[in-house]
């Protein structure tokens, strides 16, 4: 469960009409009665979330944030798109009531959906989790990934979502294109994988749902057993590569994410299948690796440098974006500026990467 401590006022930047939104949602969402008091999450750095709660019940409004936005980011229309899509499927999705795609009520488009209720823990060392729960708790997400992977998207009306092939190209180009429009300062490796990325895409068009930024601070889980209840933040979602998803768990291993240690860091390692002890409950990344193919019926991932790679790639580009946001004042969350130090950090370890020896995982 998002708790109070992960909830503050609207913050300045973020800040509507909470009457007229009141208004909106007592014309247009069924079984709404306020009254409204609205609340921001602090998690999250990319679109702002807030709790709703009313008479009627606690809801999660997922908005676009202000101010002037790149190209093609933000997209919680497709959000709500997906999320309304995988209602009949087995993936665990929270339910959405609307969306508004006009700016007039709260000043940008946005969503409302299901408040999920459960854990949602954000250290992926699971400090306070015994072992045998954590091991439980990896095994969880790595089962509803696959599942996930496993979903025939044209068959709930998603055979346009996306161009199927070729994922890896347009990522790296979209990518690049980002972090060149937010960026604050040259760095040399990230100029070296912007060259080296395109020349290296493994040739492999496989194609499924991929969520893009699958991790376990974007799952709510049952208070009490390992169980997924809900997956959040669609907003990186698209037709794409299934290792892209795989690879992108595995970054936690390697930088910092969501102002969590590196799991290498946390056990006191030093490089590839350090992060974890026998007895930790927490699998090492090559263990990883292993139960999500376990789970699909693959023998393995070649190429695996090349995807581990473009995910710590990918996401120093999108921590450059929000780092850029947070100098003009619009970012989601206050911990924006922190992520100017990860951009470097990320962007030379991904390089980094890309000379080890060619291997297979």
């Amino acid at each position: 469960m998002q708790t109070s401590e992960q909830l503050t006022e609207v913050r300045k930047a973020h800040r509507f009409d909470e009457a007229v939104l009141d208004r909106y949602l007592a014309g247009h969402l069924e079984g709404y009665r306020g009254p409204l008091r609205v609340r921001q999450f602090e998690g999250g750095q990319s679109n702002p979330t807030f709790l709703l709660n009313a008479d009627s019940g606690d809801y999660v409004l997922r908005k676009k944030p202000p101010g002037v936005l790149l190209p093609r980011a933000h997209m919680i229309e497709r959000e709500y798109r997906i999320l309304a899509a995988l209602a009949a499927t087995d993936v665990p999705v929270p339910k959405v009531h609307l969306l508004c795609e006009s700016p007039d009520p709260i000043g940008t488009a946005f969503f409302v959906m299901d408040y999920v209720r459960g854990r949602l823990l954000r250290d992926p060392t699971l400090p306070d989790i015994k072992p045998a729960e954590r091991r439980a708790i990896y095994q969880e997400i790595l089962r509803v990934l696959a599942i996930l992977h496993a979903v025939d998207y044209e068959a709930i009306g998603l055979a346009d979502y996306g161009k199927p092939g070729n994922y890896f190209g347009r990522q790296i180009r979209r990518w690049s294109q980002q972090y060149e429009a937010s960026k604050t300062r040259e760095i040399a490796s990230m100029r070296r994988l912007i060259d080296w990325l395109p020349e290296n895409i493994p040739n492999d068009d496989t194609s499924c749902i991929v969520h893009g930024d699958y991790r376990l601070d974007n799952l709510v889980l049952a208070a009490d057993e390992p169980r997924v209840s809900a997956i959040l933040d669609w907003e990186l979602s698209t037709l794409g590569h299934p290792l892209a998803d795989l690879a992108h768990g595995c970054a936690h291993y390697y930088v910092s994410i969501a102002n969590q240690p590196p799991l290498a860091d946390a056990a006191g390692g030093d490089g590839v299948d350090h992060a974890t002890t026998a007895d930790s409950g927490i699998p090492t990344e090559r263990e990883y690796v292993e139960t999500y193919c376990r789970y699909t019926g693959r023998s393995g991932v070649p190429h695996w440098n090349f995807y581990l790679a473009f995910s710590i790639f990918r996401y120093a580009c999108i921590a450059q974006g929000v780092y850029k946001r947070g100098l003009q004042g619009n970012a989601s969350s206050q911990q924006a500026i922190s992520l100017g130090s990860v951009v470097e950090i990320a962007s030379d370890k991904a390089w980094e990467i890309t000379q080890r020896p060619t291997s297979d995982s």
